[in-house]
């Protein structure tokens, strides 16, 4: 029968000493009384030794310690454990031994056969173990590794482990220091260092250098960066990272983070000698860099306010030094928004910057200010709802159109439903905008006049009726056929030919007429652009649900009205009294098979006018996939030159082809291709394969770029890079 002993101040540890408080968390107390709890005990009160024995639990304040015998020193404070030693800390931290002499409250002593479970899977071990203070363990011949060993044959050498005559653990600090330490790679050694650093598990957060990267590149040629990760304090940090290369650079790149109590802020910016490539490597050298920077920060709980600034000095420098989340156009905008009951405000100003060669960076627009109101009201008496929309716009061009625009639209929406089953939803909407407008006559608009001052209102009755007819039957699951009709009334609309508009055009381009705007009041995607005239809607749905989850879902529509809009423009399908024909399906019969495809048909030779489609093949064992993209419209035609709606357009038509393969639980593997149909031309396409444990990362990364930007003839990427979870990555990839 086990023995319960609890000796308060007479076992008490040797007398205690003042000590300085550990900075982020409390300092244990040394006169705490120790407990234990044994099956047997003896004790010699001649010379103050207390002997436990067989399922010892042993503790003082947070630390506990078991074993299978403790030898304790009332006189010294010394307790001597052997067998199946094991010590809990008060972070933690597991620590097992085969024999440990420990005093000061269990926080100095020597250990041997030292072993300890750390965060994250690590896993620490020597061969002997000197304690100070529960600050710092001093380690002879140590391993580390977050592999788990082989459940067959436990002595086999994991996949990686650092060893290394001697190991700091430095609990305050956070960190593991290793002198003389060498990387094994299944028990083979791979490299060796005189000394490495890495963060303890346990801290998220830890200033040092962190792994060094290397490649090669046409652009810089073989470069080598050295990143230092700096914690500033407990809300910032920063990294900053240095590179050198053969061919071009230097350069720096800093990033920065910092949380506040009302928000965040993050800076990613570089500075480098920029060789121009179009040089060679004697190319002329000019001081280059870039700046992407955001913030957001809450006012209120309704107001919040926020930034946006991208800014590089060329498109070819954020190319030749890999800058992430380079673009040919970047914005910087800056926004005040707020929140309130059933209602959203916005006022912000955006402004452009053109890298590309085929982008005029004195075409591009300056927008200050763009103001933003939207309301939707609660159910009124009448079993309706009101919306509004209203906005200010003003844009600047240097080259162009400069147009300022006021829009109030406003909505009442009805839904009932009949005792047949129709759904019915009446709409009424006003749509309203006034317009002023200076060098009307260039680009976008390419207007006969030069200067404009207009304004523009269309209101609008639609009609809508559903009925969806439902049937429920337990072996066949559910059945859904629903047809939808609706008509609207509007004044006839404007025909927007540039040779008599007065309206300035900004928002309406990008234009596609398909089953998602099939039943929209304005199938223009703005409001500077106004469907008007008598017309109508129908289509047929129809969906299948069967109990297995299976689905089988198909739309089909059409639009009519009275007369011609010229409004449209041509192949847009819209045009004609009778409209293109629009359709969805989506096929679903198992969980491994999707087939998703939006199309739209020319109504009288029923040639296709756009095709949207996906496939989906297989699970996460084996997936394919397969898209094809095929429309006639390219509004960018119309933006950039003074064609008229008429002018015939070429045709997009692209294909891609996908797979992704689980090979094993830790095996993965992924390719894809693109192409144009059109041309008969690749336009880009990869693969990937990636090894992942529970302590490794491996990871290789092959991307070809056939379309040329910016003047180069395409780009080839290899990422070649290995993860050793908890110490850090090792790199080199090419561009």
């Amino acid at each position: 029968m086990r023995a319960l002993f609890c000796l308060l101040a007479f076992l008490l540890a040797t007398p205690a000493m003042a000590q300085p408080a550990l900075s982020g968390r409390a300092q244990p107390d040394r006169d705490a009384p120790v407990y234990y709890l044994a099956d047997t005990v003896e004790y010699d009160r001649d010379r103050g030794l207390v002997t436990l024995t067989g399922h010892v639990e042993f503790w003082q304040g947070a630390r506990m310690l078991l074993a299978d015998k403790v030898t304790y020193d009332r006189n010294s404070g010394v307790a001597a454990a052997i067998g199946r030693v094991t010590l809990l800390e008060d972070d933690g931290q597991t620590v097992f031994a085969d024999y440990a002499e420990l005093s000061s409250g269990m926080k100095d002593g020597v250990m041997a056969g030292m072993r300890a479970l750390l965060a994250q899977n690590g896993r620490l071990a020597a061969n002997g173990a000197r304690r100070t203070d529960a600050r710092v363990n001093e380690l002879s011949r140590a391993v580390y590794s977050t592999c788990d060993l082989c459940p067959t044959d436990p002595s086999r050498a994991p996949l990686w482990q650092l060893r290394a005559r001697e190991v700091i653990q430095d609990k305050d600090n956070k960190r593991l220091e290793y002198h003389d330490a060498v990387l094994d790679m299944f028990g083979i050694p791979v490299m060796y260092t005189p000394f490495l650093t890495h963060p303890d598990p346990t801290e998220k957060r830890a200033s040092g250098i962190l792994v060094p990267a290397i490649g090669f590149s046409k652009r810089l040629g073989a470069y080598a960066t050295v990143p230092y990760y700096w914690v500033i304090d407990d809300s910032s940090d920063a990294t900053i990272t240095p590179l050198v290369a053969s061919r071009n650079g230097p350069a720096i790149d800093l990033e920065y983070r910092r949380r506040f109590n009302n928000g965040r802020i993050t800076i990613d910016s570089s500075l480098a000698n920029h060789r121009s490539t179009v040089g060679g490597p004697n190319g002329r050298s000019s001081p280059a860099g870039h700046i992407f920077a955001k913030g957001l920060f809450a006012i209120d709980d309704t107001w919040r306010w926020g930034f946006d600034i991208n800014r590089a000095s060329s498109l070819r420098y954020m190319r030749d030094f890999r800058v992430q989340n380079w673009a040919p156009v970047l914005q910087t905008q800056i926004y005040l928004e707020g929140f309130g009951q059933g209602s959203y405000t916005r006022l912000d100003a955006r402004a452009y910057q053109g890298l590309a060669s085929t982008v005029i960076a004195r075409r591009l627009p300056l927008i200050a200010p763009y103001y933003q109101y939207s309301y939707a009201g609660e159910q009124d008496r009448l079993g309706g709802r009101i919306g509004l929309d209203f906005d200010v716009l003003n844009i600047m061009r240097t080259e162009g159109s400069t147009t300022r625009r006021a829009r109030l639209s406003t909505t009442w929406e009805r839904p009932d439903t009949d005792r047949f089953g129709g759904v019915w939803n009446l709409k009424l909407r006003l749509d309203s905008a006034a317009y002023a407008a200076s060098q009307f006559d260039q680009l976008p608009n390419f207007a006969a006049a030069r200067q404009t001052n207009a304004s523009q209102a269309m209101p609008t009755a639609a009609l809508q009726w559903r009925w969806p007819l439902v049937r429920h039957t337990g072996e066949w699951g559910t059945q859904i056929v629903e047809p939808i009709l609706q008509i609207a009334a509007s004044p006839r609309g404007a025909s927007y030919l540039r040779s008599r508009t007065r309206i300035p055009n900004e928002d309406s381009f990008d234009f596609e007429f398909t089953d998602a705007n099939l039943f929209a009041l304005n199938r223009f995607p703005g409001i500077d652009r106004l469907e008007g005239g008598v017309r109508a809607a129908g289509a047929l749905r129809g969906a299948w649900t069967l109990p297995s989850g299976a689905k089988l879902e198909a739309l089909v529509g059409q639009s009519w009205r009275l007369a011609r809009d010229p409004a449209f423009p041509a192949a847009s399908g819209l045009r004609d009294t009778a409209s293109d024909i629009v359709s969805r399906a989506t096929v679903a019969p198992v969980p491994w098979l999707d087939l998703t495809s939006r199309q739209r048909f020319d109504r009288r030779s029923f040639q296709p006018r756009f095709i949207d489609a996906l496939a989906t093949v297989g699970d996460e064992r084996l997936r394919l996939t397969g898209g094809y993209i095929y429309t006639t419209t390219n509004p960018f035609l119309f933006y950039e030159n003074a064609a008229a709606l008429t002018a015939p357009t070429k045709p997009r038509n692209e294909g891609t082809a996908g797979i992704s393969t689980k090979l094993t639980d830790h095996w993965r593997m992924s390719a894809y291709a693109r192409r144009d149909l059109r041309t008969a031309k690749g336009v880009s396409d990869g693969m990937r394969l990636t090894y992942e444990d529970e302590c490794f990362i491996f990871d290789i990364n092959l991307a070809r770029r056939h379309t040329a930007i910016n003047g180069d003839n395409g780009a080839t990427l290899l990422l070649f890079q290995i993860t050793f979870k908890t110490v850090g990555q090792f790199g080199f990839n090419t561009l």
